[in-house]
């Protein structure tokens, strides 16, 4: 094997697992990244991934491999700062232990990462979360075992990694009703459930009949749902609630959508940004920020506060129809 094989291998059991304790979902995401790279490498050096150098993953084949993502592989730029933050974090453990090619590593390092546009949050409202939850056939397993799962992701705003690793001990349906979560971080927390959910869940959980350490929302041969496959139904549920709602499919929807409604759905109910911080397990509050620009009502409100003292609150409303045709021009 070359330098970087062992290398490679070393730096996963010694930096990510042993020094770093990096949970199950970075160690895949940063081993998805290195798939692709050495893939990419070995095509472009005509040799095995287990017999490439680290001089031959210079700077020239990474910003190719980026532009690849983004071209071939559709990835957006925050997808492809995210594979350039574990090939990052690669190189920097390379020049500890491979001082010879530090020119080619520190010329990876200066690689920058790409800007991003901010968006706006997509989420679904009230009229959509109703077409999508009514889909789910109710009269199959499958239908029920999804209506469970979207309305839970609705109510708590869940992350799919944290959905997709729940076990049937996870809810609590007693006093106190929650659902437990081992989230982003390795951190622990506890979301309320309210009533509907509640009677979802009891429902569901006395059809699953499980162990406790069981999937809460298992495959037909009760394994656990990837987070590919909890996508695919989400999406085919989707293209069903579109026959009533139109409006839904206008909108990309994703498991990230649910968890976005449930942080609009809070803020609209009134709560201050640092409770759903603490909701949705937001390690900084500026994350949280972003629903506050989606939301219009508080920004009609705000202006609603700074209207003069002799004008009456409320939108400006032009006196005369050709007037407002010339202000519209």
């Amino acid at each position: 094997m070359s330098a970087l094989a062992p290398s490679l291998e070393a730096y996963f059991t010694g930096r990510l697992v042993s020094q770093r304790a990096a949970s199950p979902n970075t160690i895949a995401a940063y081993a998805l990244t290195f798939r692709l790279l050495l893939a990419f490498a070995s095509g472009r050096a005509g040799s095995p991934p287990n017999k490439l150098d680290i001089a031959q993953l210079d700077a020239p084949l990474v910003g190719a491999f980026l532009e690849r993502l983004e071209r071939d592989r559709h990835n957006a730029a925050a997808t492809r700062n995210m594979r350039l933050a574990a090939i990052h974090s690669l190189f920097a453990y390379l020049a500890l232990h491979h001082p010879e090619h530090a020119g080619s590593i520190q010329r990876v390092l200066s690689i920058p990462q790409k800007r991003t546009e901010s968006t706006l949050v997509t989420y679904l409202v009230e009229d959509e979360v109703t077409a999508l939850l009514e889909a789910c056939d109710l009269r199959s397993w499958t239908g029920r075992r999804d209506h469970a799962m979207f309305a839970l992701t609705i109510q708590t705003g869940l992350r799919i990694s944290e959905l997709a690793g729940l076990t049937c001990e996870d809810v609590s349906l007693g006093r106190g009703a929650n659902v437990h979560t081992l989230g982003k971080g390795r951190k622990e927390r506890r979301t309320p459930l309210v009533p509907s959910t509640i009677r979802v869940l009891e429902a569901w959980l006395r059809e699953r009949a499980a162990a406790p350490t069981d999937p809460l929302f298992p495959t037909s041969t009760g394994r656990c749902l990837s987070r590919d496959a909890v996508e695919r139904r989400l999406a085919h549920h989707v293209t069903l609630a579109g026959t009533s709602c139109p409006s839904i499919t206008a909108k990309r929807v994703t498991m990230h959508t649910l968890r976005h409604t449930a942080a609009m759905r809070l803020l609209l109910a009134g709560n201050d940004v640092t409770v759903i911080a603490l909701w949705l397990g937001h390690e900084q509050l500026a994350t949280t920020n972003i629903y506050l620009h989606a939301d219009m009502s508080h920004k009609q409100r705000a202006i609603d506060r700074v209207t003069p003292l002799a004008a009456k609150p409320g939108r400006y409303r032009p006196p005369d129809p050709l007037i407002a045709f010339l202000e519209a021009l």
